[in-house]
Formats: C-alpha cells, structure tokens, sequence
C-alpha cells in the first residue's frame, strides 16, 4: 500500500490562521459542547454549595434546639455575645449583667464550638448563624409548650377532678377564667384585678410547692417539689410517657446535682401550660414571666451563702432521684463485690477445678 505523499498530509492538517478578528475558526458544535461543558460545571459548583448550605443550616437548627432548654428561655442570643464582648471593656458590672455573661458561659458550654466559630465567621456569616440558631431555639420552645398544653391538662384532671373538666385542645377555661376556686373572695379580687390580690412574678405560684402547700414561717420548705413540676420536667427532658412515674424515685444516673445547666431546665417547665393565654407572650396581666424566670435561676445561682447553698445542693440531689434515680457506683467497693454472685462463682468454678485436679 502506497504511503500518501508529504504535501497531501501537510496539506490535511494546515492550521488556518484567524482572520482580523482574531477568532480561530470553530465548528458550532463545538462551541456548543465548550457552552454545556461550562454550564454542566458551573451547576455542579451550585448543588454543592446548596447542598453545603442546606447541611449549614440543618446543623444549626438542630443545635439551637438545646438553647431554650438549656440556656436563656427569653434573653436574644446577641445579648449573651454582646455582654462577653462589653466584658473585655468594663469589668464593674450590674446583676443583670452577670446574668447576661453566666448565660453566655453556659451558652458556649452546651455549645462548645460556638465561641470559636464567631470568632472565624465574617458578619455576615455570624449573623446567618445566630438566625438560625434562634430559629431551632425557638421551635423546640414552641414543641415544648404544646406538649406541655395537652399532658397538664390531662395531668390536672386526674389529680384533681374538677367540676369543669380541662380541655387539652382549648386553654379558654384554664387559669383564673376556671370556676372551681377554694375561696370565692379570692377568685372575685383577682378577677377584678383588685390592689389586695394582684398577682405578678413577685409571688412563688402554689404548684411549685410539694403536696401544693405553702408553709408561710418557712417559705423555702418544699418549694420547686411538686409532682406535676416533676412530670412536666420528665414529659420535655426525658419522654412524656416518663411523666407517669412521676411519684416514685428515677432508674439513671447522677445528672443534676451540682449541675448548672440543670438548675436552669427547672425553669423551662414553668411559662405556659397553666394559663390561660392562647400564645407565648412574656407579660400576662400584672405576671412578668422573664423576671419570673430570673427569679428562678438567681434562687439557685445567688444564694447569700454557704448554707443556704447545701440548701440547694440538696434540692437538686432530690431531683437527681426523681428523674434519674440514685447511681450507687460508689458503694460497691472491693469488699462488697467479694460478696456478690459473679465473684462467688468464680471462685466456685476455681474450687471445682482444684478438686477435679487433686482428685486424679
């Protein structure tokens, strides 16, 4: 077979020179695969952004679910930063301030990545963040708050089989707009919102009280003990079917005592499920719930000492029992563990292979 000739093949692939405008002739197919293959590139950087996005967002939904719970129930999230930033200022600082910079430390402990992500996120970014994180925040406060809306009410009927049964669907009824009342010149001066019986955030409520009763010479005694405290606590922390064990002691482990994030889950349970309003507000008539609130966490973080503090220390040992029951980890030393079945029969097992032995 004949080999082409030179000036044939160089003639086949000349490369034809641009014209004055300089573009190199292509087919329009090709500039068409070169235009999908860019598109095709520029769409797959978009999914993954997206998809990167979406996960941002996922995670800090999820995160900020913890806050409401945990944390701050009212305080804005910018407050808590703000206030740890204004420390590197000042270093006088007001009650309310210490507030504002305790939440922020138990804010970072529940969230342990936050303070180094606001440290390396632009503003933008930081901003994005926060939204988000209020956004699970307050849903959880919101999931919570139903939850809580149907189990008191079921709760209160059982316990107290009023006239006028609760409805879980329906919040009208409830509160002082119910007509089963121990003293009818209470429910007239309160109703009527006379000087002699207004009720704020000033007055321990009766349902915080064990067995619902108040000892006027000892007002401490018995408070933040009820059982219907306890059931709403098991019905959001643990599981709302928990809540039914409400009278006898947990079957866990040490979690809340000495536990500063505990001490303020007590106050979570506390806003909504007793009232009669239909939506989450923070002053109800003449009943601040945000003061309330730091009414609650300042009787367990600012005690006026040593004392009142083993006070407090055993009130949450209390609840450490009833929601979790009692961890005896500590009392099985080498001693009682000698006495107990997996020891016994081991050491039976050894006394039968001696004997095996011996006997041959």
């Amino acid at each position: 077979m004949a080999e082409p000739e030179p000036e044939a093949c160089h003639q086949a692939h000349t490369f034809t020179l641009p014209d004055q405008s300089g573009a190199v002739p292509t087919s329009a197919e090709a500039r068409a695969k070169c235009c999908i293959a860019v598109l095709e590139e520029e769409l797959e950087i978009i999914k993954q952004d997206r998809g990167t996005k979406q996960r941002k967002t996922t995670f800090y939904v999820a995160q900020g679910r913890a806050i409401r719970r945990m944390v701050v129930l009212y305080t804005n999230l910018e407050d808590l930063i703000t206030e740890n930033d204004h420390r590197y200022e000042e270093q006088e600082s007001t009650r309310e301030q210490d507030r504002l910079q305790y939440g922020y430390i138990l804010f970072a402990q529940v969230l342990p990545w936050l303070h180094e992500r606001l440290a390396e996120l632009d503003i933008n970014d930081c901003k994005d963040m926060r939204k988000k994180l209020k956004r699970g925040a307050d849903a959880a406060r919101g999931d919570d708050t139903s939850t809580l809306k149907d189990l008191v009410a079921a709760w209160l009927n059982e316990d107290f089989h009023p006239s006028q049964l609760l409805r879980s669907d329906d919040k009208q009824s409830r509160g002082f707009l119910h007509d089963d009342w121990g003293n009818n010149r209470v429910k007239v001066g309160i109703r009527e919102r006379t000087s002699d019986y207004i009720v704020s955030e000033n007055s321990w409520p009766l349902f915080l009280y064990e067995g619902y009763k108040i000892n006027g010479d000892n007002l401490e005694q018995g408070l933040f003990m009820s059982k219907i405290l306890v059931q709403a606590f098991k019905a959001v922390f643990t599981s709302p079917s928990s809540a039914k064990e409400a009278d006898r002691d947990g079957n866990g482990a040490d979690i809340l005592e000495n536990n500063w994030c505990a001490q303020r889950q007590l106050n979570q349970v506390k806003h909504m499920s007793f009232v009669s309003v239909s939506s989450w507000r923070t002053i109800d008539g003449d009943f601040d719930y945000k003061v309330f609130w730091n009414n609650v966490v300042d009787f367990f973080e600012d005690v006026p000492g040593p004392v009142a503090q083993r006070r407090v220390t055993k009130l949450l040992e209390w609840w450490t029992r009833k929601i979790f029951g009692k961890n005896h980890r500590e009392d099985l030393t080498p001693e009682v563990v000698s006495q107990m079945s997996v020891t016994a029969l081991a050491e039976q097992r050894k006394a039968l292979e001696d004997a095996a032995f011996d006997s041959d």
